[in-house]
């Protein structure tokens, strides 16, 4: 028996697929008032539940032999910064700590290049270089150097695993860049193709590492079911692409008019800050933060070596992801 959080997030999701696909059997958490329904999957059991609720994921493994956490919260909203450590940090740790009451569950947790840190030092020192940064698993937390409360909370949610690796838990990481696939068009990365599909006009002159939710869990299934490797991370990464070319691959993929005019730093680092204001006198969720209006400005290019080598495989191309994406969106 496997058991999936965050069934109904998007990497979760289609892990649920890639499962149904080998024909095994899923036990999935939901949060909400009804299950969720896919025709995507084979049947799922799905039971209600909360990561804050410990006692519900003692219940929740039993007769179960792997776990994959995929649940957690995504934002750069500084409002969140409380909500991402209940979740994120507190969430795992229960995750690990009922894992390690029942020996020999195997743990695949979906963690991010953000808690990977290395780049987050270097982006704040005055490098006037455009050649990339080049990131690997070996990349060191920075503990001088200012994070988003994103990656932060993904960074001490990444120590609860290791923590359970130490204490006994067989357990592998994959660190994913942003992960592209078609979901709810006001969630996560798919925000991107919503605003290709809407014509804006401004794009920042920054890039972005980007990567196929297929491979994710994919490659997630592979390294936890079919392997034996323990206290290993992997990142996942296709490449990384300027985010003027990304977008121009979106627009092209819905028929649309790409964006075309770039917002100089300055203009960003301007509008993040009224975006500030706005959001603490409203009580919106801001449109652009400190973190995102900085975001790619210091080029990092995630190195996947190491997971190419161990599966012998490599990633879907960027191009095919997005005509994939833009045509599943377009049918919604």
């Amino acid at each position: 028996m496997i058991l999936v959080t965050g069934g109904t997030g998007l990497v979760g999701s289609f892990l649920l697929v890639e499962l149904g696909r080998r024909g095994l059997p899923v036990r999935a958490i939901y949060r909400g008032q009804t299950p969720p329904v896919s025709a995507k999957t084979q049947p799922v059991e799905w039971i209600p539940g909360d990561l804050r609720d410990g006692l519900g994921l003692r219940a929740a493994l039993e007769d179960v032999t792997h776990v994959f956490h995929c649940a957690g919260l995504v934002s750069y909203a500084p409002q969140d910064e409380e909500d991402l450590l209940r979740v994120n940090v507190e969430g795992t740790a229960n995750v690990v700590d009922a894992c390690l009451e029942r020996p020999g569950i195997r743990l695949g947790y979906v963690s991010s290049v953000a808690a990977l840190g290395g780049g987050a030092a270097a982006a704040q020192r005055e490098l006037p270089t455009t050649e990339p940064l080049r990131i690997d698993e070996q990349g060191q937390w920075d503990l001088g150097a200012e994070h988003s409360a994103y990656a932060t909370s993904k960074y001490l949610a990444e120590l609860e695993v290791w923590r359970g690796v130490s204490e006994g838990l067989r357990a592998v990481v994959v660190n994913p860049s942003v992960v592209l696939g078609p979901a709810d068009w006001h969630r996560s990365s798919t925000r991107l193709f919503r605003y290709a599909y809407d014509e804006h006009r401004f794009y920042t002159p920054s890039s972005l590492n980007l990567v196929d939710v297929r491979d994710v869990a994919e490659m997630l299934a592979q390294l936890t079911l079919d392997t034996d490797n323990n206290g290993e991370r992997y990142v996942l990464n296709a490449g990384h692409w300027p985010l003027a070319e990304v977008l121009d691959l979106m627009a092209s993929g819905f028929g649309k008019r790409p964006p075309s005019v770039a917002v100089p730093a300055w203009a960003a680092e301007t509008i993040w800050r009224l975006e500030h204001v706005r959001s603490l006198l409203t009580g919106a969720r801001p449109l652009i933060t400190k973190d995102t209006a900085r975001a790619g400005r210091r080029p990092l290019a995630y190195q996947t070596n190491k997971i190419c080598q161990e599966l012998g495989r490599g990633f879907r191309p960027l191009p095919e992801t997005i005509r994939w994406c833009c045509q599943e969106l377009a049918k919604q």
